[in-house]
């Protein structure tokens, strides 16, 4: 079955996934609970453009860091900051008016850490992106006092 996330974060500005962020991606985000990973569909944009019709690499790893963000949360209902994003590209994600899908899976939490994988693969499912990264949980009132500052 698949559901769709509801946004775990108080405000919504957020560049990546946030309705009130005009500029933004207003990313959604589903769970597939037999795959046992979330996902986004993205219909990636010619005003994101490195090089030609290539979606620039700081796009993709921030998309990839918003999933991983989405994952760690649904998994563990705390919330999480990046401390570690180690990212792959395996070959041009190319804007060609056909969406991507981003997907991540959580792996384990050690500790305080929350470990996670992602990838970002082209309508044919060929994988263009692949990210390990590593978030580190934070109490609410922590989160508050780092976005409020």
């Amino acid at each position: 079955m698949i559901t769709e996330m509801v946004n775990p974060y108080p405000d919504q500005a957020c560049f990546f996934c946030g309705r009130d962020n005009q500029q933004g991606l207003h990313l959604r985000f589903f769970y597939n609970d037999e795959l046992h990973t979330v996902f986004a569909d993205y219909l990636p944009e010619g005003r994101f453009a490195g090089q030609g019709t290539i979606l620039h690499g700081g796009i993709q790893a921030g998309i990839m860091d918003e999933i991983m963000g989405w994952t760690g949360f649904f998994h563990t209902k705390t919330l999480a900051v990046t401390t570690s994003l180690d990212m792959r590209y395996h070959r041009p994600v190319y804007i060609t008016g056909q969406p991507v899908r981003i997907s991540c899976r959580y792996l384990k939490t050690d500790g305080n850490k929350i470990h996670l994988e992602a990838e970002i693969t082209d309508g044919a499912g060929t994988v263009c992106t692949s990210a390990a990264g590593v978030f580190h949980v934070i109490s609410e009132e922590k989160y508050n006092a780092l976005v409020r500052r």
